[in-house]
């Protein structure tokens, strides 16, 4: 084993939810990520759609119960020792396969910490041989550094407990029902609203974003503002882009997501003439979508690349007439329009 540190850290982290381009839903997660020697150990561990057990919507008794498992205060849930590391997002059957690994103490005084026999699991034992993650660990970390940010999770600071809660506004009231509706299905609470005027400081402090429709005046958006700002909340605002739903569901992702720039997959989308430029930091399925609005108001959707790219630069050539173009990794969303 290896008697270099790592060093050891935490990041709010998101698996991004939205409404696929066949119509499926991808429910949205926020979650506890942890950060090894400055990166994501998730991007580690290539393409790879999970969570940490760290996660915010779960009860907190649970999520105290995995923090002290981390530390070896509590039991290891699997056999051989083993700790669920990444998960699946959508539930927390082992059969849908997790991440683990072993987690010891080290050290003379056994104050430090490693994690290792990384493993794709998906029954009871793991087949280190067959599924392991080989090139991944063995990790050590300082005792003090690896307690101290566990520590504080049992402190109340969670990173993850980010405002899932969206304001619509708009005129379109049908248009802004639909919205909710798809956000609430994807886990992200949702309310709708002509302004922000008499709503108690207590409420507005529980949003994330305000997601604003083409047709409000610059007087209500400025109301709306003043309103938070009063409150002493921090909020994104979402300027709406056309009335279809999935590309909305897409803005707000992109503007709820807390997690460092600098720790996300998708760090770029750009469009130049009649193709689609992202950036992806490490290796990691990715969806491109292009929508228009034909001239009878209808939605037009198109699928352009559904696969896994390695890091880097990659340009997309896209159909005729998209107007906009929608980017997803699984943690991250970004939303670019076509200029004419």
């Amino acid at each position: 084993m290896s008697a270099e540190y790592a060093t050891f850290g935490l990041a709010p982290a998101m698996r991004a939810g939205g409404v696929l381009a066949n119509g499926d839903y991808q429910v949205h997660r926020d979650f506890v990520d942890f950060i090894v020697n400055g990166r994501p150990l998730l991007f580690q561990l290539a393409d790879l759609d999970a969570v940490s057990p760290l996660a915010s919507d779960i009860p907190p008794a649970i999520f105290t119960a995995h923090v002290r498992r981390l530390l070896l205060e509590a039991a290891a849930p699997l056999h051989d020792g083993r700790y669920v590391i990444y998960g699946c997002p959508e539930c927390e059957g082992l059969e849908c396969g997790a991440v683990t690994a072993v987690i010891d103490r080290a050290g003379d005084d056994g104050e430090d910490y490693v994690w290792r026999d990384f493993a794709w699991q998906t029954s009871e034992h793991a087949d280190l041989e067959r599924n392991g993650y080989h090139g991944i660990g063995p990790f050590r970390f300082r005792g003090g550094e690896y307690r101290a940010a566990l520590g504080r999770l049992l402190d109340g600071a969670e990173p993850a407990a980010g405002r899932r809660r969206v304001l619509l506004i708009g005129a379109r009231v049908a248009l802004l029902a639909r919205l909710a509706a798809a956000l609430r299905t994807i886990g992200i609470g949702a309310e709708i609203a002509a302004d922000a005027a008499g709503v108690p400081a207590e409420e507005l402090r529980t949003y994330g974003a305000v997601a604003f429709g083409r047709a409000v005046p610059e007087r209500t958006r400025d109301g709306v503002r003043a309103a938070f700002e009063g409150a002493g909340v921090e909020v994104a605002y979402v300027d709406g882009l056309a009335p279809i739903v999935p590309l909305l569901v897409a803005q707000i992702e992109d503007a709820l997501d807390r997690s460092p720039p600098a720790q996300r997959r998708l760090t770029r989308l750009t469009v130049a003439g009649d193709a689609a430029v992202t950036e992806v930091t490490s290796s990691c399925r990715v969806r491109l979508t292009a929508y228009r609005v034909d001239r009878l108001q209808r939605t037009r959707v198109h699928e352009v690349l559904d696969e896994v790219l390695a890091p880097g630069e990659h340009r997309v050539a896209l159909p005729g007439k998209s107007q906009f173009v929608v980017a997803r990794t699984p943690d991250s969303v970004l939303v670019s329009a076509v200029s004419p």
